[in-house]
């Protein structure tokens, strides 16, 4: 929607970027002086994009100075913000283009040029959100060992793939055979590659394969349950400016986000200003890390955005985390997050934005800080703010950003005072000031039995001693004193070794689950380069593997060298998929076996898995423990746990120096470079080319390409929705709501999930009686999130949750009575009913009406089903803006009075009577044939609300902007 008026209100402070003649940006720094000095970061945002779109109607200049005042009017005032862009993930993506598919029609019939009807802002669309796995298959390595399954084939490769020709072996020292999609080598077993336009390597020769079995299965299932939205969202992205939808095969909503649609600043028709996001994901939270403000929100909420609207929210309190020190030796990132994760959560920080800063900040990597920010779930915040600063430069770079604009960026940001630096000699002022030493986060491993029981590195030897003097339980052997220095000899490859309590006999380092995080891997390959160089070797009775999550991961230990020094160690790769963790590992050695037998020794397996439960490694391996990958390969080397890294040796170089581990230990800012020159760039790089490229079934894929969409009437995906049914060029006066009966009579706390569809769709349903009159199965009926674009379906699926609790039934249950015939009837059944009669409805409810997660159905399935308004004694703030947006009124019974004090049985028929002239909290008289009356007060909280309510909500609103 167009808005020509916006940033009028403050024109006078554009202004021109220095050493440009055409990048131009509003100076807001110019508008606060010092109050805009001690803003947050993350709250200037807020200030600029309330600046730029100042229209004195959507955005007034209160609101402005409202933010300007934030130290003040924190968590006392609303204010609307206009993000720059919005990402919808499929679920949530496809209700909202169908609404734009159905005004495009509602345009024509007005006499407009349904052309015009476009986002309003830019909008992405990500289709792999609801992947379902309908084919599963770990491949098990190592296949003598007992009890993991037989090794199965590679199967036949997709029709639609084309086969790789047959590469030939380049003669690498690990070469065990041929490098084809037949077999590999009885130790390798199964090859799992994979998805299509990924760095897709052997583990052996470093050459591409094809696709596994596994995932062309499951995509051709995708493509085929899911062809009719496919085909929608594909003519949308045609048809649609601003809309961009990312191909299937390419990844999830948040992590596309961050990777590829991120401007962290925008260049708009020569004006700059600072990227913002909201989108239909909660872990949208992620772009923060990279001075991005966004986060998730509902899908009406994102429409609104979509049509020109604002997101309207509470000015928020902002805590201030300062990071002081520098992290301890042998600290990882993944012990940094958890670490910082582990504080905001104690400290209590839900509802409110986090804002980093302090000395400690720059020691973070971009892939620290979006973990951080992507955990705000975890900890309940809105958001964790990291302002741009010398590091995100960097990063950004090495993402394949055009220099000649980071040149421009920086010089904006730094105008503008959203660019973050240490020598900053103020600080912005807190809601609250939080302090984190990295230097108390500290390196911990987990075990010997259960991944809850942590043991700081520091404390291993002692602790370990502890657990053989313990009684037999979660963390003790019950060793006896006189047996714990016992040690037995091998023989084993021609040389004599020892093993005793605490010996490392397996060492696995994997990086699937919580150990996906590039820089923990490179930190093992760099200590692996360190030892051998200083002659370091693991004893080769211990069994080493090296099992990657991903062909991707082999790709950067490979392109950053450090591959063969990890080999060298005897960490060599073993395949990909479930290994190790699961318990699929090789059988120890018969010297290994008889030697823990014959002592009864209490030795240990090592892993960087998410699992080490007491003999689940080997029967014979009783303790487990879990810790990084770097400290994986220092156990490794060292051959036992019970030692203490900071005063004991790892070992001794060829001149019998002894090597400690903080000798070898890879600094941060090694790890970090090699990430940024050898991981970020290629996996950008690989992202950028699957979204350009798409893939071959996306590509194939026919759509129309005309302006309104053909709607297929036989369709049970897709339907053009009726809330423009009646849409006339200009909106009728308010009418009152005369001879309304009550549809459901409900309590306290009914929430979204109560009201909205969610989930399967249950076989006895009105939406199931729908689908199998259109000739479906039960086994068709797929979900209601998958079925989102057919407001049929979900019009049926309201009020069909089975917890819903009417109090005209008296138990919990999706029925209503129908009070002219007297029949009980699913709640669709009886309001069909009602609109056959045209009767209109009205909900009665209690306290906090709407509550729970935001959900666009949960206010469109009531409009369709013919509810006119709630009287309700209080809302969620979220959904009562919904309901208004949609058309449906949210009227509030006054303090201290409710249906039940009122004396309403909801049998009753409502008459209700607007006033002439609507304005917010207006009075609204309730008349039943009963002779009762009352008044009730309309939540319409400011001109806006009123102004969409006049229209009959949100979608016509737009509408008649486009006529």
């Amino acid at each position: 929607m167009d808005s020509p008026s916006a940033g009028y209100t403050f024109e006078y402070l554009i202004e021109t970027l220095g050493g440009s003649s055409h990048k131009k940006f509003f100076n807001v720094p110019k508008l606060g002086g010092t109050k805009y000095d001690i803003l947050p970061y993350s709250i200037r945002v807020l200030l600029e994009a309330a600046v730029r779109n100042c229209d004195g109607f959507l955005m007034k200049k209160e609101d402005v100075m409202n933010i300007l005042d934030w130290k003040s009017k924190q968590s006392h005032v609303e204010v609307p913000f206009f993000p720059a862009r919005a990402v919808l993930q499929d679920f949530t993506g496809i209700p909202a283009m169908v609404d734009f598919a159905a005004m495009r029609e509602a345009v024509k019939s007005l006499g407009g040029d349904p052309k015009n009807v476009h986002p309003a802002c830019p909008t992405d669309l990500t289709v792999d959100h609801s992947l379902q796995m309908d084919f599963s298959k770990c491949a098990i390595q190592n296949a003598p060992n007992p009890g993991g399954g037989d090794v199965q084939k590679a199967g036949k490769l997709s029709p639609l793939k084309v086969q790789p020709k047959k590469l030939p072996c380049r003669g690498q020292s690990t070469c065990r055979g041929a490098c084809d999609s037949g077999e590999l080598s009885r130790n390798s077993g199964t090859f799992s590659s994979q998805i299509e336009n990924t760095p897709i390597l052997c583990p052996f020769h470093l050459q591409p394969v094809p696709e596994p079995e596994t995932v062309l299965k499951n995509q051709e299932v995708e493509f085929g349950r899911n062809r009719e939205r496919l085909q929608f969202f594909k003519w949308s992205s045609r048809a649609f400016k601003n809309v961009a939808v990312i191909p299937p095969g390419t990844g999830m909503a948040h992590q596309v986000n961050l990777e590829y649609l991120s401007r962290v600043v925008f260049e708009e028709k020569d004006l700059l200003f600072p990227d913002s996001v909201v989108g239909t994901d909660s872990h949208i939270t992620m772009v923060n890390g990279l001075g991005i403000l966004g986060w998730g929100v509902g899908g009406i909420e994102t429409e609104a955005v979509m049509l020109g609207l604002p997101f309207t929210l509470t000015l928020p309190e902002v805590v201030g985390c300062e990071l002081t020190g520098s992290s301890n030796a042998f600290v990882t990132s993944i012990d940094i997050v958890l670490g910082i994760t582990k504080h905001l959560r104690q400290v209590g920080v839900a509802g409110k934005f986090v804002e980093f800063f302090g000395s400690g900040v720059s020691q973070l990597s971009i892939v620290d800080r979006t973990t951080i920010a992507n955990m705000c779930p975890e900890y309940g915040a809105i958001l964790s703010f990291f302002p741009v600063d010398n590091v995100t430069l960097r990063h950004l770079e090495h993402t394949g950003f055009d220099k000649t604009k980071l040149e421009s960026m920086e010089k904006y940001l730094k105008a503008v005072k959203l660019f973050r630096n240490d020598e900053n000699s103020s600080e912005p002022e807190y809601s609250q000031v939080i302090q984190i030493n990295l230097n108390s986060i500290v390196a911990t491993v987990s075990g010997p039995k259960r991944p809850q029981d942590r043991v700081a590195i520091t404390d291993m030897k002692s602790d370990f001693q502890a657990c053989l003097n313990e009684k037999v339980g979660f963390k003790g052997f019950q060793v006896a004193a006189e047996k714990q220095n016992d040690t037995v000899s091998i023989h084993y490859d021609g040389s004599e070794y020892k093993l005793s309590h605490g010996s490392v006999v397996i060492a696995a380092v994997i990086s699937c689950t919580n150990n996906c995080n590039p820089s923990v891997m490179l930190a093992a390959g760099l200590l692996a380069k360190k030892a051998v160089e200083t002659g370091l070797r693991v004893k080769p009775y211990i069994r080493t593997s090296l099992s990657p999550g991903s062909g991707m991961v082999t790709h950067y230990l490979s392109s950053s060298g450090v591959l063969p020094y990890l080999s060298k160690l005897g960490f060599e790769i073993v395949g990909y998929g479930c290994s190790t963790c699961v318990g699929n590992t090789a059988p120890l050695s018969e010297a290994v076996l008889n030697a823990v037998k014959q002592g009864d020794l209490v030795t240990c397996g090592v892993l960087s898995g998410n699992k080490n439960f007491e003999g689940r490694l080997c029967d014979c391996v009783r303790a487990n423990y879990l810790a990084s990958p770097p400290l994986v390969v220092a156990y490794a080397i060292a051959g036992t746990v019970n030692i203490d890294f900071q005063t004991e040796p790892l070992g001794t170089d060829s001149t019998g120096k002894e090597i400690y581990l903080h000798d070898i230990w890879p600094s941060r800012e090694e790890v970090q470079q090699i990430e940024e020159e050898h991981v970020v760039l290629s996996m950008f790089k690989a992202l950028k080319e699957k979204v350009e490229m798409g893939n071959k079934r996306w590509n194939s894929l026919e759509a129309p390409e005309s302006v309104l969409f053909p709607w297929d009437m036989k369709s049970t995906y897709i339907r053009c929705p009726s809330f423009f049914d009646k849409l006339t060029k200009e909106p009728a006066v308010v009418q009152p709501i005369e001879n309304a009966h009550v549809l459901l009579y409900l309590g306290d706390s009914v929430t979204t999930d109560h009201i909205s569809p969610a989930g399967s769709i249950a076989r006895s349903s009105a939406a199931a009686k729908y689908l199998t009159n259109r000739g479906l199965t039960p086994r068709e009926f797929n979900s209601y999130g998958a079925r989102r674009g057919n407001d049929a379906v979900m019009t049926r699926g309201t009020f069909a949750n089975i917890k819903l609790f009417n109090k005209f039934i008296g138990k919990p249950a999706p029925k209503t009575i129908h009070f002219p015939s007297g029949q009980t009837l699913d709640v669709f059944e009886a309001a069909e009913l009602y609109q056959k009669e045209s009767i209109p409805l009205i909900i009665l409810a209690g306290k906090k009406y709407g509550s729970g997660n935001s959900r666009d159905w949960a206010a469109k399935g009531p409009y369709l089903l013919g509810v006119k308004a709630v009287l309700a004694e209080s809302y969620e703030r979220m959904h009562k803006g919904h309901l208004i947006g949609i058309g449906v009124a949210p009227l509030e019974f006054l303090p201290g009075e409710s249906a039940g004090s009122l004396g309403l049985s909801g049998r009753e028929v409502f008459c209700l009577s607007f006033p002439e002239e609507l304005s917010p909290g207006i009075t609204v008289h309730v008349k039943t044939n009963t002779g009762k009356e009352f008044n009730v007060i309309a939540s319409f909280e400011n001109d806006v609300e009123v102004t969409l309510y006049k229209h009959g909500g949100l979608l016509n609103f737009v509408a008649r902007k486009f006529s």
